[in-house]
């Protein structure tokens, strides 16, 4: 890392990025070049898989199944502009469905002051911060697997709509506009009772 740089500037740095793109062009043709690309996402990838599944052998499995999957499919990854780790999350995210959808677990989601404070600016005016601390849980039951990633992603994780376009194959507006869909969908419920 480059003195005076913070990790997050140095990891988005053109330097960085150059490496990625040279460590991504070795690793189509020798498997052992993904190492370092391993080694740079395998973190942010188990986190980002504990979040959904809340059972860290079984986030420590489907992250592996993340880079098999992903050292498997090197070879078709193309250098488009877009980032390489938004290819791993995507990958990440359709392990963790595959998981619930196989196991036919309940997503379980951890949901801290923070959160709450967040979605209720988004979907009040008034104050009724309490109660939606206590229906909250429900509400977010009754949407959709997608309508929950995408405020789990921009509520839960802070994701830029960009990146939520990114990892759920959408356009950044359409990921906005499918976001606050689901809010009102949420906002609804809440002030309808309708859980």
């Amino acid at each position: 890392m480059e003195k005076g740089m913070s990790e997050t500037e140095y990891q988005n740095s053109d330097l960085n990025q150059e490496q990625e793109a040279i460590d991504i062009r070795r690793s189509q043709t020798d498997p052992e070049a993904f190492k370092p690309l391993y080694e740079k996402y395998f973190k942010k990838i188990f986190l980002f898989t504990l979040r959904r599944v809340n059972e860290k052998e079984i986030a420590r499995d489907i992250t592996q199944q993340v880079f098999l999957k992903a050292l498997n499919s090197i070879r078709k990854f193309q250098l488009r502009g877009l980032p390489f780790s938004a290819w791993l999350f995507r990958i990440a995210v359709n392990e963790c469905n595959d998981y619930f959808r196989k196991t036919k677990k309940a997503r379980l989601i951890t949901i801290d002051e923070q959160v709450t404070e967040s979605l209720f600016e988004e979907m009040m005016a008034d104050n009724r911060l309490d109660e939606l601390n206590a229906k909250l849980p429900a509400i977010l039951k009754t949407l959709s697997p997608v309508e929950l990633q995408l405020i789990e992603f921009r509520f839960f994780e802070q994701r830029s709509f960009r990146e939520i376009g990114l990892l759920l194959d959408l356009t950044e507006t359409y990921a906005k506009v499918k976001t606050y869909r689901a809010l009102d969908k949420m906002k609804n419920r809440f002030l309808n009772d309708k859980i």
